[in-house]
């Protein structure tokens, strides 16, 4: 379930909240495949079903990428900063990626907003995420996002 601020000021509000858990998502071959042939990474692990059946994880895993790029339609599900003319991504102060993602599973995010910070003309946030994967004992991911919504 979404939470939904109108503007920096209700944003600012919300500092040190859990965000709480987005829908799952599947995570498909083609999902993979699709992602391999936008970047060009086409390494065996990623778009050989039949090969990565034998390799270290015995399936088809997700690109970190991939998953880390999934980020933000999971963001988007649990806040909606309304009443601001521009929402950018500015970056990231760590990611790593604990556990792979076999094709055919689901993830989630979680959140908290960590931060909110004064940037000239708007805030910067800081969202503390996991990306877990169904029935996993470790995240796919753990982040820190940043990014910034002007007024």
């Amino acid at each position: 379930m979404s939470i939904t601020v109108n503007g920096l000021d209700e944003l600012k509000k919300l500092a040190g909240s859990d965000l709480g858990t987005s829908e799952w998502i599947e995570v498909t071959q083609e999902r993979i495949d699709t992602f391999a042939d936008a970047t060009g990474d086409h390494q065996w692990i990623h778009v050989d079903p039949e090969r990565a059946k034998e390799g270290p994880f015995g399936a088809p895993i997700a690109h970190g990428y991939l998953t880390l790029s999934l980020f933000i339609p999971l963001f988007t599900e649990l806040l909606d900063v309304q009443g601001v003319t521009t929402k950018v991504n500015y970056g990231l102060n760590k990611v790593r990626f604990p556990s792979p993602v076999k094709a055919g599973s689901r993830i989630r995010l979680t959140a908290k907003l960590a931060e909110v910070e004064e940037v000239p003309g708007g805030v910067q946030i800081t969202v503390e995420g996991a990306i877990e994967i169904e029935g996993a004992a470790k995240p796919a991911a753990v982040l820190q996002s940043l990014s910034r919504f002007y007024a």
